[in-house]
């Protein structure tokens, strides 16, 4: 077996040079745009006695396409050096992979990647291909977000601002603000989430200079839909945004607010299920709609998938107070892509764009419309809630096709964050390496800009709790409520969680702030990780931290579109550069 190494650098335009050389690694995989054509260079020791060289190419689910000879160059020192041009034109839009090829002394070789190596031997197989992803792009790039920061808020928690009233069933928390009162008697358990601290759109907008001082120029916001709820993940109505966050009124306002310091509004859009307690089901008979669960007669009915009207139904992992809705179905889809459906009602109020709850139960289908939709008002910008390599994912036996140009303008970039966690924690190379290679080269540059890049979320652990806090397992959830972390394992984590935003903060994509993290906060798995802003108890030093951070990206264009290469990942050092001009 030979090992070589593959340096690649992904793109619209900038060409990628493949160079191979023995017992070293392999970081492969490269994007085009339809219009560009790609030009390779690979180096191959002059040990291995390479006569000749093809890339073999095969469609996404394997079938061979064809071979293309590579083209002898030079010498360079011990290295014999090919060209290829990547047939990017001819195969067109799509998913493709391909492996190198070679005669050595007469014999016939096929790479291979094994892990973080590539391999040749005589046997060709299918897996450990390279991928080559082709794009073409039908809406102009989300450029306002290139460069900028995103700060992410669960709107319940951060600032109460001006007072709202409360909806009936819910229950305001006070003084209270360093705990969670509310958590089920163990994971998965059910649990109404009907307690509030009170948080609201107006009380954003009285810290917008605290959010900006951070360097953000984008504020995600966690579902502000109608609901009965404290996370709003159970939709009630999407044509409202819930009285106790302000209603309609008060996110005006916000994007107002924010326009003024040119921060843009992304909000969660959840279409892939609603609350059982809705407008559209409404099994409890709370609304004057004639909802799915009351009559095959209600206009919502073909929403839902019913095994035994009324009571046995589809849900969201089988969870029954959120049924499952398909947009796939026409009445459906034009709630949300209509010319007066939910998309447009708020990109016309000011609304940026949207991220896309499981993204993966939605149709590549549906989500082109909804990318389609959010475009008529001009420059947008949509994300997907995808957890592994959005560019070659597999949802429901279907390859996803997020990255072709229809649909997609980035993903929360979860494997990068388990690569800093890994890396910064544990010291462990390999899933820095995938993400730093796999998935910033299979995506479009202009995706791999516009990443939604993120250490924490209102889906995860408290960054701060990850790095050092003690582990969660075989700890109740009694236990972890008020479980913290020691002063000496405190320090530790703030040590190590400034490292880890410093390099979140200059790779190619947009940090992303889960509200908190800044400041401190810990905490373990929902709905410990939710707890509310601490403020007047923030660490100041940590903000200062952010705070800086934000100021050099402010600073240098470099972080907008700049080329990035990765010089070297061990133990102890990470050095990669941007580049640009």
């Amino acid at each position: 077996m030979y090992q070589a190494h593959l340096l690649s650098v992904g793109g619209n335009v900038q060409p990628s040079e493949f160079q191979y050389f023995h017992n070293n690694k392999v970081n492969a995989s490269c994007a085009f745009e339809l219009s560009e054509s790609g030009k390779n260079v690979f180096k191959i020791s002059r040990s291995l006695g390479v006569s000749s060289m093809y890339a073999d190419f095969f469609t996404e689910s394997g079938e061979y396409i064809k071979s293309i000879e590579c083209k002898w160059q030079a010498i360079e020192g011990a290295l014999d050096v090919y060209s290829l041009t990547l047939p990017i034109k001819e195969l067109g839009v799509g998913l493709y992979f391909y492996r190198p090829r070679i005669i050595s002394f007469g014999e016939e070789l096929f790479g291979k990647r094994n892990a973080s190596t590539l391999e040749f031997s005589s046997t060709p197989e299918l897996s450990g291909l390279f991928q080559l992803t082709v794009s073409s792009f039908a809406y102009p790039p989300p450029e306002e977000m290139y460069g900028g920061i995103i700060y992410h808020i669960f709107v319940d928690r951060f600032n109460r601002g001006t007072e709202v009233g409360v909806s009936d069933g819910a229950i305001l928390v006070d003084g209270e603000w360093d705990r969670i009162p509310e958590y089920p008697a163990y994971p998965g358990a059910p649990l109404k989430n009907n307690t509030f601290y009170g948080g609201t759109l107006y009380g954003i907008i009285d810290k917008l200079d605290c959010i900006a001082s951070l360097g953000t120029t984008a504020i995600y916001l966690s579902p502000i839909f109608k609901s009965v709820s404290n996370h709003k993940y159970d939709t009630a109505d999407y044509m409202q945004v819930d009285e106790m966050f302000g209603g309609d009124r008060a996110l005006q306002c916000l994007i107002r607010e924010c326009s003024k310091r040119n921060i843009k509004i992304i909000l969660d859009g959840v279409f892939n299920h609603t609350g059982a307690d809705s407008v559209y089901f409404n099994r409890y008979a709370k609304y004057d709609s004639i909802g799915a669960y009351q009559s095959k007669e209600s206009p919502y009915y073909s929403w839902f998938d019913f095994k035994e009207h009324p009571d046995k139904y589809t849900c969201w992992w089988d969870i029954e107070i959120l049924p499952r809705i398909n947009p796939d179905i026409t009445e459906c889809g034009e709630y949300f892509v209509g010319d007066s459906g939910v998309v447009s009602k708020y990109s016309d109020m000011g609304v940026y764009g949207f991220r896309l709850d499981v993204a993966d139960e939605l149709s590549d289908d549906f989500i082109s419309k909804i990318k389609a939709r959010l475009s008529t008002s001009g420059s947008s910008v949509l994300y997907g809630e995808v957890w592994e390599d959005a560019s070659c994912k597999i949802a429901y036996n279907k390859r996803k096709r997020y990255y072709l140009g229809t649909e997609l303008d980035g993903v929360m970039n979860y494997p990068l964050r388990r690569g800093i966690i890994e890396y910064i924690r544990n010291k462990s190379i390999a899933p820095l390496e995938y993400a730093l290679t796999e998935i910033i080269n299979n995506a479009p540059s202009r995706i791999a800009h516009a990443q939604m890049n993120l250490l924490g979320t209102h889906d995860t652990e408290r960054i701060l709790t990850l790095l050092a806090g003690e582990s969660a397992s075989g700890k109740t959830n009694e236990q972890l409520s008020s479980l913290r972390m020691s002063e000496e394992e405190r320090k530790s984590a703030i040590k190590m969680l400034r490292a880890a935003y410093t390099v979140l903060a200059t790779l190619p994509g947009i940090p992303t702030i889960f509200y908190g993290d800044e400041a401190g906060l810990e905490g373990y798995s929902d709905p410990f990780n939710r707890m509310p802003y601490p403020w007047g108890k923030e660490d100041t030093g940590l903000i200062s931290h952010y705070k800086k951070i934000g100021n050099i990206r402010r600073s240098h264009d470099v972080y907008r579109l700049g080329e990035f290469k990765l010089y070297t990942l061990s133990e102890d050092v990470l050095v990669f550069s941007r580049v640009k001009g």
